[in-house]
């Protein structure tokens, strides 16, 4: 949090959602992302192994206000902007092109049929056909580079970054503090054995699949668990890699196991309807995401930690924000932009939400008003949290 005032934005998804409590809202709800920062977009891979676009996390996701979503995304391109050294006029710019792009979409899917709305999605080429259309072709190249990056990304690829054979058999490495399988970790003297526990928390997952991923799932067995840090936005949570085995040694599959708590949503728009956290993050992300990882589920440890698993790093990436230009995050803009309000049209009215909105300036221009004023307040909390740490320093152990 402390690297820069946009990482501290990017774990600021609590703080954001109190600032905004006491403010006006539409009375319209959809699936929210809780989250919906520029960092939180990029491509993965389908079940066909395609590569699309679209939001990419969802730790707290539920059903919220929209524009509590859009005001993040938009407020997120002004701070990331100030992070590259943009001029005043050109975070501007960035910010009112999200905003401009959620509104002109959402309008599009109010005229559209409900079928139309719910299949339309944004595959990795539409990307690139956007970038180039608009006369650049920077972005494009910048654009096939972390797609090219994304597609070699699976369970082989990461075996061949965290993995080991030893005997013949594959082992996720131990390099502390990043990654600490549970071999080498030390257990209280009245722990259970680690193996059964390892074992009971992926039946419990296994239960939670469809029947037709139950039947693949359960052709693999988990051979190796680690515990691993996390991102910017979920430090103090608890996350495990799991390594399982197929027919062979080197037939493996990845999952990430993450922990799942109450969504900083709840404290303004009640408790979710779906009592288990992990459920509710990949109810939510199968949701809000035109097509899902299909080995999404949830799980529950004996000790009543509640998670959600997902494969890790199937075909992800991002692009790199800090090799961007002023045109290109606008670009970017145009495009999560979109990308949100599809999301949000899957599960809401984009009718009244259109209404809303309308086909004006006026509201896509105050929403890129209140980026800008956002960014400015992340500003001044970010100078008073470098501020408090240097009066009360972390403990580094």
């Amino acid at each position: 949090m402390a690297e820069s005032a946009f990482a501290f934005y990017r774990a600021g998804a609590l703080l954001m959602a109190t600032d905004l409590a006491p403010t006006p809202r539409t009375g319209l709800l959809v699936q929210c992302s809780g989250d919906a920062h520029v960092s939180n977009f990029g491509w993965y891979g389908s079940p066909e192994r395609d590569l699309v676009f679209d939001a990419n996390d969802f730790d707290e996701t539920m059903r919220g206000a929209w524009e509590w979503d859009l005001k993040r995304l938009v407020a997120s391109f002004v701070i990331a902007s100030q992070d590259n050294g943009f001029k005043k006029k050109d975070q501007r710019k960035a910010a009112t092109a999200a905003s401009r792009a959620y509104r002109d979409a959402m309008n599009r899917f109010a005229s559209a049929g409900v079928l139309e709305t719910w299949y339309a999605h944004i595959n990795a080429d539409n990307v690139l056909d956007q970038l180039r259309a608009e006369g650049r072709s920077k972005g494009a190249r910048r654009a096939q580079k972390a797609m090219k990056k994304a597609s070699g990304k699976d369970s082989k690829h990461v075996l061949g970054k965290i993995g080991e054979k030893v005997d013949g058999h594959w082992r996720i490495i131990d390099d502390p503090p990043f990654i600490v399988p549970l071999r080498s970790m030390e257990f209280p003297p009245d722990f259970k054995d680690v193996e059964h526990t390892v074992h009971s928390i992926f039946e419990r997952y296994v239960d939670s699949v469809r029947p037709a991923i139950r039947a693949l799932v359960t052709k693999f067995r988990v051979t190796d668990v680690a515990l691993k840090v996390v991102g910017v936005g979920s430090v103090g949570t608890r996350c495990y890699i799991a390594m399982l085995e197929g027919n062979t040694p080197d037939d493996v599959l990845f999952l990430q196991i993450k922990q799942a708590d109450q969504s900083v949503l709840e404290n303004e728009f009640g408790m979710s309807s779906l009592a288990h956290h992990g459920q509710r993050v990949v109810e939510g992300q199968r949701l809000m995401q035109t097509t899902s990882d299909i080995m999404l589920g949830w799980t529950t440890a004996d000790g009543g930690h509640q998670y959600y698993v997902r494969q890790l790093k199937d075909m992800k990436a991002s692009p790199e924000l800090d090799e961007f230009d002023t045109d290109d995050m606008v670009k970017y803009a145009k495009v999560c932009g979109a990308v949100l309000a599809h999301a949000h049209a899957r599960s809401g009215d984009p009718v009244m939400i259109a209404g809303y909105i309308g086909t004006g300036d006026v509201f896509a221009d105050a929403v890129s008003d209140f980026g800008v004023a956002y960014a400015a307040q992340n500003t001044k909390d970010y100078k008073a949290f470098l501020d408090r740490m240097k009066e009360d320093p972390p403990i580094v152990t």
